[in-house]
């Protein structure tokens, strides 16, 4: 699925890119990795469910400086599928990634709790901070207008 679809399909919507909101969601996610590190020693379900939400912000911030947003219903998913349409080369399979643990967080938050392993909170941490950097660099270049 491409760009266009998704806009014909109502799963995303142009908005004049807010730096506002870029940045909010870059900082959103930078709190929400650290707290995520911080919370792997406690509970490494909670800790996962974190750094996710952390993926999701910076996702959020690389599709607002693109000029995008997504609908409200399943925004997540949607988010998700605007990053696998514009995504690039092994940039797909980061998304495909981050969009199964998409899949595996919302099990273990609305049905079994206990389904993270620690290795699966881990490795989605530094993953997630390795993408937090990428989705800063990009989202920032895109809004101040340098090539991307």
């Amino acid at each position: 699925m491409n760009v266009d679809e998704l806009l014909r399909e109502r799963r995303i919507y142009q908005q004049d890119e807010a730096r506002a909101d870029v940045r909010a969601a870059l900082e959103r996610a930078a709190k929400d990795l650290a707290s995520a590190e911080h919370m792997q020693s406690v509970d490494h379900g909670w800790a996962f469910s974190i750094a996710y939400n952390a993926v999701l912000h910076a996702a959020r911030a690389v599709m607002f400086s693109h000029g995008f947003r997504p609908a409200s219903h399943e925004s997540h998913k949607n988010t998700f599928a605007f990053l696998r349409a514009s995504a690039e080369g092994e940039r797909r399979t980061w998304v495909d990634y981050f969009d199964r643990m998409r899949v595996k967080r919302h099990e273990a938050v609305y049905e079994t709790a206990e389904r993270i392993s620690r290795t699966e909170a881990e490795d989605l941490i530094d993953q997630a901070r390795d993408f937090i950097a990428w989705a800063r660099q990009v989202a920032l270049e895109e809004r101040d207008g340098s090539p991307g």
